[in-house]
């Protein structure tokens, strides 16, 4: 499953650098999944349990893999895709969860975050399809946002079953922006069952804490600049033990017919983002929260953005494209986290 690429705009700090002793030194454990990258540090575990915890961790981002991929034809999500029936599909309670909570937050911020616009996503040449040869004309578009839309999707739950219930045949759902915020808690939860109480485990942008680090502190986040420094720190915060995600429109982009293209596509015009917000990180109860609110924001450009964060009390960070560098916005909610502005 090739998901967002989500920037890694949110980097595990070392801030002790290299003189920290052995013993306080995390044990860390890294791998792909998702066209990805997770990473997991532990503290007071075992280094003889690595083989262990690294193949339930592999086994587990895999079986999320074929849940959710959109890359994949076989997994569960692109069964339902594939299948032109407008009756109840049946899906596991996963699935059913993931998308109820994609659509609860969808419709509050406007349908600016919508899980069915993969045709769009798809024609603009950011899903499994080919880049196009040319820019989309307007009935393309059209065509493509005549599929689209949460109306047409519903989640049906009766005693324990769970359907996915779609009202026109070729309604494509696309997973992929929450995909890495779920595979994240999922980790937790592994972390969870596995006795370990104190973690940082990261899929992608997005990360989940529990506990304190090796050294006893407070595992700290830290948000990269929106450039292609790989260390540029905009911002360190706290996430105490909440789930934290990042969304950004500079990295994943290609140009066509000279101009400039993002990976975001806003359902309401059917093109990629033009405006000046280029990252949006949120901190929430879970990393799927999190994950599912920073797509939206990224679509709604930094006006809107700021009026659904305070309307909805969350903690966001928004970082603006300006003539002269970038500019900053955060919400009370984030000033709580935030232990360093950067520089």
């Amino acid at each position: 499953m090739r998901l967002r690429y989500s920037l890694f705009l949110l980097l595990t700090l070392m801030l002790a650098g290299c003189d920290r002793a052995a013993e306080n030194a995390p044990l860390v454990l890294e791998g792909k999944t998702m066209g990805t990258s997770w990473r997991v540090s532990l503290a007071g575990v075992d280094a003889q349990r690595t083989p262990e915890l690294r193949r339930q961790i592999q086994a587990q981002l895999d079986a999320d893999d074929r849940l959710l991929s959109t890359w994949k034809d076989d997994s569960a999500l692109m069964q339902f895709n594939h299948s032109t029936s407008t009756a109840p599909w049946p899906v596991d309670a996963a699935m059913a969860d993931i998308v109820t909570l994609s659509l609860r937050i969808g419709h509050k911020m406007q349908d600016a975050m919508d899980i069915t616009v993969g045709p769009l996503v798809n024609l603009w040449g950011f899903g499994p399809d080919k880049q196009p040869v040319a820019t989309p004309d307007a009935a393309q578009i059209a065509a493509a946002r005549a599929r689209t839309g949460l109306q047409h999707l519903r989640v049906i739950n009766a005693a324990d079953s769970q359907w996915l219930q779609k009202d026109i045949p070729d309604l494509f759902v696309d997973l992929s922006t929450v995909g890495e915020g779920y595979a994240a808690d999922h980790l937790a939860q592994l972390m969870a069952r596995n006795g370990i109480s104190r973690y940082l485990v990261s899929v992608g942008g997005a990360l989940v804490s529990r506990g304190m680090n090796a050294e006893g502190k407070p595992w700290r986040v830290a948000i990269q600049k929106p450039t292609d420094r790989e260390n540029a720190v905009q911002a360190v915060v706290d996430i105490n033990g909440h789930g934290i995600s990042t969304s950004g429109s500079y990295r994943n982009y290609y140009e066509l017919d000279g101009k400039r293209l993002s990976h975001v596509i806003d359902p309401a015009t059917g093109r990629p983002i033009t405006h000046k917000l280029v990252s949006a990180t949120v901190i929430a109860p879970t990393a799927l929260e999190a994950d599912t609110w920073d797509t939206g924001f990224m679509v709604l450009g930094p006006e809107k953005a700021r009026e659904v964060a305070l309307a909805q009390g969350l903690a966001v960070y928004l970082i603006s494209k300006e003539q002269d560098g970038f500019s900053v916005w955060m919400s009370p909610q984030f000033k709580s986290y935030l232990v360093d502005a950067g520089n």
